[in-house]
Order: structure tokens, then sequence, then C-alpha cells
């Protein structure tokens, strides 16, 4: 078992920047490839990036809207991983989530086996 809770969420105006954090406590952190997902109103909860676990490569994955502007990175002694959010869009507002799972597909949701809560992110135009 898996616990992950995000933090770093908040409003910021188009341009800014933020950093997400998601910290995770239970079973070995390393193990698990880690995703970043978000769901805006009205829209179905979509990829982000992902980063693999360590003996898989450690290995980064992007969404073609955020490329360029965020960088996923995870530090496995403090069992957390980081969303670095920069050149930040109104579309890019939403709830961002956490996950964790053994995938070889890091771009479905349904391939990962733990979530956290959510943090809100809101870009200002």
């Amino acid at each position: 078992q898996v616990q992950l809770v995000e933090s770093g969420g908040g409003l910021v105006q188009a341009g800014g920047s933020l950093r997400l954090s998601c910290a995770a406590s239970g079973r070995a952190f390393s193990n698990y490839d880690m995703g970043w997902f978000r769901q805006a109103p009205g829209k179905e909860r979509e990829f982000v990036a992902a980063v693999s676990r360590p003996w898989s490569g450690g290995n980064t994955y992007y969404a073609d809207s955020v490329k360029g502007r965020f960088t996923v990175s995870r530090d496995n002694a403090k069992k957390t991983v980081y969303l670095q959010m920069g050149g930040l869009k109104p579309e890019d507002t939403a709830v961002y989530y956490c996950a964790a799972g053994i995938t070889d597909n890091y771009y479905t949701l349904e391939t990962y086996s733990y979530w956290g809560q959510g943090t809100q992110v809101t870009v200002s135009s």
C-alpha cells in the first residue's frame, strides 16, 4: 500500500511558475513509477508527466501540451516526486493528481494503482 499526498497548488498569473510535490509513505517508493495527471472541470483526467522507477532508468515522459514547460523529477531518499511548472497558461487550470504504479504504459491512468487526493492549480489570465 502507498499513500500519496500532493501539495504546492495555488493561484498564479499566466506566465508564472509553481512546483507541486507529492510525498509518499508506505511501501518502497523506489519500486514505483510515478505519474502526474490533471482534471479540469467537465473534462476527463489526463496525463501530464511521469518518471519511471530507478531500475527502469528514471526516464521522464510528458504530454505534448506541457513539454518544454513542465519538469518532473523524483527524490527517492525523500520519497517525493515533483512537478515544476513554468510558463503557466489558463488552460493549465485543473486539479493535479499524483499517482503510483508499476507500468510500462506511463500515459494511461488505469495502469496506476495508487492516487493522491489532488491539489488545485488555478492560472489567471
